[in-house]
């Protein structure tokens, strides 16, 4: 597949607003779903020790670094002026 001007337009806008949505949030709370599933691939069992048949861990809240948003916010405006001055129809 050849990356064509609207897929790196599309590519960078994305980038751009994920890490508006990073720097403007500062933390996300995962529901319990995705809490076990995080404690799993982390190893953390919590203070019960942690078997399938008992209740469902509390919920987690992500803290991404700072400087995240700020990275890719500056990666999705360099896509995104790559795409504006490419030859080519949108």
């Amino acid at each position: 597949m050849v990356l064509r001007r609207n897929h790196i337009l599309f590519a960078g806008l994305l980038l751009f607003l994920l890490g508006l949505q990073f720097r403007l949030v500062p933390s996300f709370s995962l529901n319990d779903r995705s809490s076990r599933f995080v404690s799993a691939r982390l190893g953390d069992r919590g203070p019960q020790g942690g078997g399938i048949w008992q209740a469902a861990a509390q919920s987690r809240t992500i803290q991404p670094p700072r400087w995240l948003g700020l990275a890719l916010m500056s990666a999705g405006a360099v896509l995104t002026i790559k795409s504006l001055s490419m030859r080519g129809a949108a």
